[in-house]
């Protein structure tokens, strides 16, 4: 055995032998990784895409179902060309900005009125009352349609027909009322409020410039003078005394006066029959049945549209109300 044969390889043979490298291993992890993260990438986008597309069909059914909406509320069904009781609804506060506008009604009763399948027009009333001013376009209306059209107008009411809902109501030939219904309100109000003392108390100086010595009437910042006053009650009697001689044309020798008659008092609908603000006790389907004879009963009524609605509740009526609010209230009867 020679030496050469046992002795270990030298040292820079040993650096030179074959083998793994470490880069290799290093720039393997890598490209993997970065292929996890594109398909990783690639399903997020996959999915995004489905959801864009699911929101996009939701949008489009929830715009057919308003669009839906829109044509029916506009686009009212014909009415019967049969023999029919023709029904026109006055709900909630009668007013200009309300759905009980003198606008809609009177469009709603010249549309019954001219059907030539209306046997009888029915008001199915349930009010508080509201806007003077819009029940008396409503009431005058009514007369000129009745001498018109030579039909019955009845007045059904459900729960409550007070103030300018009953001006409405005495315009009809009868009122039939259910026992517990609130009939009445015979009165004129004016409501708002005075901040004059409560600006003395935290030291605040109103700055009001007006051109006319009575430009400032109502004003809730100022301090209400007698002339004032004065005025503002004068209005109030001489609207209720408008409203007092259009229930007695209504009611005629039927109406029973009391001195709480026309106090603003509301009464029961049994106690209204008695009085004689009203003429019996009935609904709109014993109406229909056994006064008109026409149990099938076609809605005139004119409805708002789901825009409207929406403009009106949360658009500039809002503003409207808040500033009404402010300056107080111009009068009503409720």
């Amino acid at each position: 055995m020679t030496t050469s044969e046992t002795s270990p390889p030298a040292p820079d043979a040993a650096r030179s032998a074959p083998g793994p490298t470490p880069t290799a291993g290093g720039a393997g992890w890598e490209r993997e990784l970065l292929e996890k993260l594109a398909l990783a990438a690639l399903q997020e986008q996959r999915a995004a895409r489905r959801w864009r597309n699911v929101w996009r069909a939701v949008w489009l059914l929830m715009a057919a179902v308003i669009a839906w909406l829109l044509y029916r509320d506009v686009v009212p069904p014909k009415p019967a060309s049969t023999p029919h009781t023709a029904l026109v609804e006055v709900r909630g506060e009668i007013g200009s900005e309300s759905e009980a506008n003198a606008a809609a009604i009177v469009a709603a009763l010249r549309e019954a009125f001219e059907d030539p399948g209306a046997q009888a027009v029915v008001l199915l009333i349930d009010s508080p009352g509201g806007s003077p001013v819009q029940a008396g376009i409503v009431n005058d209306e009514i007369w000129r349609l009745k001498e018109q059209h030579d039909k019955p107008v009845y007045a059904v009411v459900e729960e409550t027909c007070a103030s300018a809902a009953y001006y409405i109501a005495v315009a009809a030939d009868r009122i039939y009322v259910d026992k517990a219904s609130l009939v009445g309100s015979i009165g004129v109000l004016m409501d708002g409020f005075g901040f004059t003392g409560l600006m003395d108390k935290l030291g605040v100086e109103r700055r009001l410039l007006t051109a006319g010595a009575n430009k400032g009437f109502l004003d809730p910042f100022s301090p209400q003078t007698e002339r004032h006053r004065a005025h503002a009650q004068q209005m109030l009697d001489d609207i209720h005394r408008q409203f007092i001689e259009v229930v007695r044309k209504g009611r005629g020798e039927r109406l029973k006066e009391t001195d709480d008659t026309f106090s603003g008092l509301v009464w029961t609908g049994q106690r209204a029959v008695e009085m004689g603000l009203a003429d019996e006790l009935g609904n709109l389907d014993y109406v229909a049945r056994e006064v008109v004879q026409a149990e099938d009963i076609v809605d005139y009524t004119q409805r708002e549209s789901v825009a409207e609605r929406l403009a009106r509740r949360f658009g500039a009526g809002a503003a409207e109300s808040m500033w009404r609010a402010a300056r107080g209230a111009w009068p009503a009867w409720r």
